[in-house]
């Protein structure tokens, strides 16, 4: 068997320059990838495990029906209405039964309890006629008994029962607050730039549908694990963010999309962290909007969540809104769009106690722009005095043109040019 050849070269397998020390810039350690605790879409990504006491979720059989499935909903939904039919079913063969209604040989003269049920199948319809009120008219019940009148009273009320809560629960599923959240929608990344001489947290939201979202408000919280002064350790600490409309409990108006603003200040939990210690922390920010759905009333909540990775450091939402022809117009086709604006990498902390950090920013990237600017200006001209050169050759060979005398036979010909 052949051995194996190793990766690195033979010239270099015991080269000096390899085993001598190599002088690198120290860098942060890699984040550990972890899960997030809000999805993008919304979904909280916790699982609950060894719950004991789990007769708690029947103590409220709405709640329960309405948080299951659909295929389990619809499951019990159909199942319910059968055996009630089975279960009354029963009870008016019974009744006939007692009654002597299912004898071969009826006495005469005796009027049956209810008529045409002589056996269990009729007995089985009849209880779906009257439970659903379709009376087909071939059977009816008779006033000779008075417990098949208590029968009829009992089934008439466990019915109306059984359709209020399944319809009601039908209903409260189909209309949940989630659904109408489905059109309220979030930038796929923050961002973090500069705005006011301050570092800003930034998300864009927006409502797809025409009809408003009535008391809409936006909150922010960043979530980590930390560990307090006394050992202990909170695996999922949440911290409240304020916002910059956090005047009045940070309501807005939520007609057209708009961009959520948070300033990194003292307060923030984000204050001391640069653009490589963001990388390289293990937060994330959970944005919650709530509101009342206008045509419903109802309220609603859509949720997400950014982790480092879809945090952008130093870059900028473009502008989506637009006036055309007297009408508002808003291009959702560049919702997400960012754009890269000059911001200082280092951390608000060292911002505000460094102030000419931003200038010095600010002119290096308008030096930048400047260079940029001369730069293709410069091109262009070199394009246009190639274009020129080029046309002025093609104007030179076209110019002088080639003309051909001919002579009698026998003679040479003549060209002039």
């Amino acid at each position: 068997m052949l051995p194996r050849r190793s990766i690195i070269p033979e010239e270099f397998a015991f080269s000096p320059a390899l085993l001598s020390p190599i002088h690198r810039r120290p860098v942060f350690r890699d984040r550990v990838n972890k899960a997030r605790f809000i999805a993008k879409s919304g979904a909280c990504n916790l699982s609950h495990k060894n719950i004991r006491e789990q007769g708690r979720f029947l103590q409220d059989v709405v709640t329960t029906l309405v948080d299951l499935k659909w295929r389990f909903t619809l499951v019990i939904f159909s199942m319910t209405f059968l055996c009630s039919w089975l279960l009354f079913g029963m009870f008016w063969w019974l009744v006939a039964f007692a009654h002597g209604d299912l004898d071969p040989n009826p006495k005469p003269g005796v009027e049956q309890c209810v008529t045409n049920v002589n056996s269990f199948t009729s007995a089985f319809l009849f209880s779906i006629e009257v439970q659903v009120t379709i009376g087909f008219g071939g059977r009816m019940i008779t006033e000779q008994c008075p417990t098949a009148i208590m029968v009829l009273i009992l089934q008439n009320i466990i019915g109306l029962i059984i359709n209020a809560v399944m319809l009601g629960c039908i209903f409260m599923k189909t209309a949940q607050s989630h659904r109408r959240a489905e059109t309220l929608i979030f930038s796929r990344h923050a961002v973090i730039a500069v705005r006011n001489n301050r570092l800003c947290l930034m998300i864009r939201v927006g409502d797809l549908r025409k009809s408003m979202i009535i008391n809409a408000v936006v909150h922010l919280q960043v979530v980590r694990k930390t560990t307090t002064p006394e050992g202990e350790v909170i695996p999922i600490h949440q911290i409240d963010v304020q916002t910059e409309s956090a005047v009045a409990s940070n309501s807005i108006f939520l007609l057209a999309p708009l961009i959520i603003c948070h300033v990194i200040d003292k307060d923030s939990p984000l204050y001391d962290l640069s653009a490589m210690e963001l990388q390289c922390n293990d937060l994330e920010v959970i944005v919650i909007l709530e509101g009342v759905v206008e045509t419903t009333g109802i309220s609603t909540q859509a949720r997400t969540s950014y982790v480092t990775e879809e945090i952008l450091w130093g870059h900028r939402f473009v502008p989506i809104v637009t006036e055309e022809e007297g009408v508002y117009s808003v291009d959702y086709s560049k919702f997400g769009n960012t754009v890269k604006v000059a911001t200082p990498r280092c951390s608000a902390r060292e911002l505000d106690e460094k102030p000419s950090i931003l200038i010095q920013t600010l002119q290096k990237s308008e030096l930048s722009q400047q260079n940029s600017l001369r730069k293709r200006n410069s091109m262009r001209r070199n394009n246009s005095m190639r274009k020129s050169n080029s046309m002025r050759r093609n104007n030179s060979t076209l110019a002088v043109p080639k003309v051909q005398f001919f002579t009698p036979e026998g003679g040479p010909n003549l060209t002039v040019t």
